[in-house]
């Protein structure tokens, strides 16, 4: 099943547009874990089997992982989504940004290593750097276009033929790029303005990731009403901390699974169509 298939189910089945992220960072694990590098996979387990009634996707950031030495964690937690979460869409968070052969390793090491249903990437090469992800053309390929972070802005906004960079990306991915329509863009929520430009740039059907919602500060209802297609659906809004650290006691996986629960709701309660 293609990406796009799988994720256009997902957000029917779960009737949500919620993305669980999974950023493991044993300093800030709860107690019973706290400091166990050896534990990030049950750790994400456990978090990914609490919110997977409230979530259309999961997405492992794999920094968290490599910088600790867990990349057979991270295999291992991909496994068991798939495996236990079948209908869950896996997106690796990689921001991978390579031409040629080494890109052609990095879609190796995302869909077959991990298995990822889709991957983030950089398009900062332009379509050399998306070609080698072709291979696997029933995959995911979520390309970065309007960023978070507010030093997104110090190439993102430069001019480019009267119009800001971003929305050139946004052009290429939609127009010349998408040749299998398995491409999505990233864009935070950080920036509803700029979230609704690419919306009305790319039409109603490519699907957008959006970061920056939970601890980041981004507004719901602005984002769901400047990001949501028509049909109330076309994205993945992305909360990776304010879940994954709801509580530091006992209590984590029940304070996870609620603020997950909590999250999807508030953001299904602005959602076109609903009351």
């Amino acid at each position: 099943m293609s990406f796009t298939r799988k994720l256009t189910q997902a957000w029917a089945a779960s009737d949500s547009l919620l993305t669980v992220g999974l950023d493991p960072d044993p300093a800030r694990f709860p107690a019973e874990l706290r400091g166990r590098a050896d534990r990030i996979f049950d750790f994400c387990r456990a978090i990914a089997d609490i919110t997977a009634p409230y979530a259309c996707a999961f997405k492992p950031q794999i920094a968290y992982f490599a910088a600790r030495r867990a990349e057979d964690q991270l295999e291992a937690l991909c496994r068991h989504i798939k495996e236990h979460h079948p209908d869950i869409p896996l997106v690796l968070d990689a921001k991978r940004g390579d031409i040629g052969s080494t890109a052609e390793q990095y879609a190796a090491e995302a869909f077959e290593r991990y298995g990822a249903d889709a991957v983030t990437v950089s398009p900062y090469m332009g379509s050399d750097s998306i070609e080698p992800y072709f291979a696997w053309p029933d995959r995911g390929v979520i390309v970065l276009c309007r960023t978070s972070n507010p030093g997104g802005s110090d190439l993102q906004f430069l001019e480019t033929g009267g119009e800001p960079l971003y929305l050139r990306v946004a052009d290429l991915v939609a127009k010349k790029w998408n040749r299998h329509g398995q491409l999505g863009l990233v864009v935070g929520a950080t920036f509803p303005a700029e979230l609704a430009a690419v919306r009305a740039r790319i039409g109603a059907d490519m699907p957008l990731l959006v970061p920056g919602v939970g601890a980041q500060g981004g507004d719901v209802q602005a984002t769901v009403q400047a990001g949501c297609n028509a049909a109330g659906t076309g994205m993945m809004i992305n909360s990776s901390r304010a879940i994954l650290y709801a509580s530091g006691g006992d209590d984590w996986r029940e304070a996870a699974a609620r603020v997950a629960r909590e999250t999807r709701d508030a953001i299904n309660g602005f959602r076109p169509g609903r009351s």
